[in-house]
C-alpha cells in the first residue's frame, strides 16, 4: 500500500506506507496514527483578514461571474491563528473522517471524502453547502436554500464531468444529503452528493496519470474549473500550497484507492499558524455571508 499527496498546483509526493516518516493519517479503511495526548483545555485565537480585503476580492469574483468566465468559484484566504494545542494535539483529538499530519509541517481534519474507488467503480463525494446545526430548522433551510441548492449543483455537474473524464456510466446515486460535524464548539451540517462510474480495467497500472485528469477538486475550485483556477491565482494573491489539494492511500494488488481533499487545514509558516478556509462564491452570494462563513470554518477540534 503507497501513501500520496497532491497540492494545489498538482505536484505530488508519494511513499510507501512502510517508509513514512513524522507522517500519519487516519482513514476509515486504514490509519497509521501518532503516539497519543492527553486532551487539555483549549486556548485559541483568530485574526482574519480585513472585510475590506475580502470584499476587494469578492468584487472581482462577483464581475469575472457577470462575464460569464465563471458561475461558481471558491473564495479563500489565510487566517493566522494562536493555540496551545500541537499539530499532534489536533490531529488526536479530532473525530474527522479523514486525517492528515504531514512532517510537522501541516495538519489537516478533513470531513470531505475526494473519490474512492473499488471492485473497479469510483464514486465522489462534492461536499458544498454549510450551516450552524443550531439554527432553528437548519436541515430545512438550506435544502431549501435557492442559492445553495444552484451552488451544489453546478458543483455536481462539475465532478459529474469529472468523473467522465476517466470513468464510464457516470450517475448520481445520491443528492443532497445532510453531514453532521463538530467545528470547534460548535455542530455544522453539510451537504454532499453521490456519484458513481465505471474505471477501465487494469485502471491501477496508469493511476497517478488518470488521477491527476481530476484535480484540483471541482469542490474547492469552480466552475468551469480551468478559467476558475486562473480567477482563484489572481484574486487570492496567496500560495494555498497543499491546501485544497489531495491525499490518499492506494492499494495497487487489490484495485483500492481512498482520497479526501485537504481541507480544515493549519499549516506552520515563519514560525506563525495559518488556518486556510474559504466557501463557494455564486452571483446570489451574500458578501457579509460569505465573509461569515470564511471565519466560522476557522476552528480547533476539540
Amino acid at each position: 500500500m503507497k501513501f500520496f499527496l497532491f497540492d494545489f498546483d498538482g505536484n505530488y509526493y508519494i511513499e510507501d506506507v512502510n517508509k513514512l516518516k513524522d507522517i500519519y493519517f487516519s482513514f476509515p479503511s486504514f490509519s497509521i496514527l501518532p503516539p497519543p495526548t492527553k486532551k487539555k483545555k483549549l486556548i485559541f485565537s483568530k485574526h482574519p483578514i480585513s472585510f475590506n480585503r475580502y470584499q476587494k476580492a469578492f468584487s472581482e469574483v462577483i464581475e469575472e461571474i457577470k462575464k460569464g468566465n465563471t458561475y461558481l468559484l471558491n473564495l479563500t484566504f489565510p487566517t493566522e491563528i494562536e493555540t496551545n494545542y500541537s499539530f499532534l494535539d489536533i490531529f488526536n483529538h479530532s473525530n474527522a473522517k479523514f486525517k492528515l499530519l504531514f512532517k510537522d509541517k501541516f495538519v489537516c481534519f478533513s470531513p470531505e471524502r475526494f473519490v474512492t474507488i473499488k471492485n473497479n467503480k469510483i464514486y465522489t463525494y462534492p461536499m458544498k453547502g454549510t450551516i450552524d446545526a443550531s439554527i432553528p430548522q437548519a436541515k430545512e433551510l438550506i435544502l431549501n436554500n435557492q442559492k445553495e441548492m444552484a451552488e451544489h449543483t453546478m458543483v455536481v455537474d462539475l465532478l459529474r464531468n469529472d468523473l467522465g473524464i476517466i470513468a464510464r456510466e457516470i450517475k448520481v446515486n445520491k443528492f443532497r444529503f445532510i453531514d453532521k460535524i463538530k467545528a470547534g464548539d460548535k455542530k455544522l451540517l453539510q451537504v454532499s452528493s453521490e456519484i458513481e462510474g465505471v474505471m477501465p480495467k487494469n485502471w491501477q497500472k496508469n493511476w497517478i496519470e488518470l488521477f491527476k485528469k481530476l484535480l484540483p477538486a471541482g469542490s474547492v475550485t469552480g466552475t468551469p474549473k480551468k478559467s476558475s483556477v486562473e480567477i482563484i491565482k489572481r484574486v487570492e494573491k496567496y500560495n494555498r500550497g497543499f491546501y485544497t489539494g489531495v491525499f490518499g492511500i492506494i492499494d495497487e494488488d487489490k484495485g483500492f484507492l481512498d482520497s479526501a481533499v485537504i481541507i480544515r487545514y493549519i499549516e506552520k509558516n515563519n514560525n506563525k499558524l495559518i488556518y486556510k478556509s474559504g466557501g463557494g462564491i455564486t452571483i446570489d452570494s451574500n458578501i457579509k455571508k460569505e465573509y461569515e462563513e470564511l471565519i466560522d470554518k476557522v476552528y480547533i477540534p476539540i
